[in-house]
């Protein structure tokens, strides 16, 4: 069986501006691209089938909740955020208030939104390195997360992340609150 992981590029002495990273990922539709804040150009595989049902069911309730408050934007995936510190990211599941969202030009939003959600979950895959996706939601928080959830099914835990706290772990099955980000959010996960 062959596994990918992700190829992770040094891209420190070459200069690539916002736009070029843009057209560069514009270019290449069928590979997905991050850029770093370290300066790194991140070429992430497809997920399988149990990863991508995993990541509908995250996203399909954080939807729904949107859909009856109407407090922001719920962004999959495939929505590359460029962050204030420099890293183009693109959190499995995302969500942004509207004032935020509503901040932005209209160029602004049919890009790479420059500005980083105020709530971001990541799912680690089975070929995903923990390491690196913590090194992810500190890249996140750093740049104004207010929110963030590293979900673990390997280990069976979540991983919480808030501005200036301690990341608290929590076991599976859990009951997560989005606590005065996302009032009155909370999605119940089962053992993976």
């Amino acid at each position: 069986m062959i596994t990918a992981t992700p190829v992770i590029l040094n891209l420190k002495n070459v200069s690539l501006s916002d736009e070029q990273f843009y057209q560069l990922c514009q270019d290449n539709q069928n590979w997905q691209l991050e850029r770093t804040a370290k300066g790194e150009l991140v070429i992430m595989p497809p997920v399988g089938g149990v990863s991508g049902n995993r990541e509908a069911d995250l996203n399909g309730p954080l939807w729904l909740w949107n859909r009856q408050t109407q407090l922001g934007r719920v962004f999959s995936s495939s929505t590359i955020f460029s962050l204030p510190n420099g890293g183009d990211r693109s959190p499995d599941v995302a969500w942004v208030a509207n004032e935020r969202w509503e901040s932005l030009t209209p160029e602004e939003q049919e890009k790479f939104p420059p500005l980083c959600p105020d709530f971001a979950i990541e799912l680690r895959s089975r070929t995903d390195s923990l390491t690196q996706l913590q090194e992810k939601m500190q890249e996140y928080l750093e740049s104004g997360l207010r929110l963030g959830w590293l979900i673990n099914p390997q280990a069976q835990q979540v991983e919480i992340y808030r501005p200036n706290q301690t990341v608290e772990i929590i076991q599976l099955p859990a009951s997560l609150s989005g606590e005065d980000v996302l009032p009155g959010f909370v999605l119940n996960l089962p053992l993976f």
